[in-house]
């Protein structure tokens, strides 16, 4: 009887073992992104973001920005597709499709001029050399991990690949919708605001892991902005239930974008920022356009947290 129990325990013990190699190999056979470090005091500095209307959302004032602050060493490159999924990138590339509209706003420009409304997603890649390109995930699937894979780290080696020199990688986290938004695939959350933030801060955590990308709070801005007296309710700081408010909602991303990405490379921050905009539902103005900056330079500095303004 004992060498029976003692047989089965040491059966025990050797799959355990095996199952511990196991693991052990499947971690090391994980992929660690090796993403360079942003340029530092750079002559230049040549930024691409990559995605769909949310994109247009985000870097709709960073021309603008970069004006008002005195910056004429940078260069903007948009390439975006509505509704555009990282799959769906993925399908783009592949078949070399061109679909995209492809903007960009030179050195000391402060509007957006369109190249080509049919450009492909390769051909953007290898436009210039640029120094940081910046990705995300379509809206409704910013909080499911599951529509990332295997397309996100494909991309990370597309760019790798595509690019003429080896860029820093920045991710958008794109912002929950309305409370009352009438998106066709709010569903996937239960139609709660709360319950998509949640979802899409797991998500941009689990993404972290093994491929550190640098975050751009756009979630965080904005859910921060509805917990401020400048929020209209009923939209959310949007203009139609998910896209932002043409006025304070795309201006607030856009300070974090330049929080983000421009201050650690030039060194110049946000804060202070002169520009202002009769946009939108909710104008930016001399009462309302410090509050906005400061949002966004806190959110960058710590991008899981929203905060609460009186």
């Amino acid at each position: 009887m004992n060498f029976d129990v003692n047989k089965k325990m040491r059966k025990r013990k050797f799959i355990l073992f095996i199952l511990a190699i196991l693991a052990l190999s499947s971690v090391h056979a994980q992929k660690i992104f090796d993403n360079p470090a942003l340029p530092k005091k750079p002559d230049t500095l040549k930024i691409l973001g990559i995605g769909n209307s949310f994109t247009e959302d985000g870097m709709a004032y960073l021309p603008q920005l970069l004006e008002s602050a005195g910056i004429k060493n940078v260069k903007l490159g948009k390439l975006t597709y509505p509704g555009c999924s990282l799959s769906q990138h993925y399908d783009f590339y592949t078949h070399n499709n061109p679909v995209y509209e492809f903007q960009v706003s030179g050195y000391g420009e402060n509007k957006w001029k369109t190249i080509s409304g049919h450009y492909t997603y390769g051909g953007a890649l290898k436009y210039d050399d640029w120094d940081i390109v910046v990705i995300q995930q379509v809206s409704h699937y910013s909080g499911m991990w599951e529509t990332y894979q295997p397309y996100l780290d494909r991309f990370l080696e597309i760019i790798e690949k595509e690019c003429p020199k080896k860029p820093s990688i920045a991710w958008q986290m794109t912002w929950a919708y309305s409370r009352e938004s009438p998106h066709p695939k709010f569903h996937f959350y239960d139609n709660n605001q709360n319950t998509m933030l949640k979802a899409i801060y797991a998500t941009v955590k689990e993404m972290q892991k093994g491929r550190f990308l640098y975050i751009i709070p756009s979630a965080t801005i904005i859910q921060s902005l509805r917990n401020s007296p400048l929020n209209n309710v009923k939209l959310d700081m949007t203009r139609d239930g998910y896209h932002l408010d043409m006025g304070a909602g795309r201006y607030a991303v856009a300070c974090g974008w330049f929080e983000a990405l421009i201050k650690p490379t030039l060194g110049i921050s946000v804060k202070g920022n002169g520009l202002r905009t009769d946009k939108g539902n909710i104008n930016v103005t001399d009462g309302n356009a410090e509050m906005i900056q400061e949002i966004a330079r806190k959110a960058v500095r710590n991008p899981f947290k929203t905060q609460r303004i009186k």
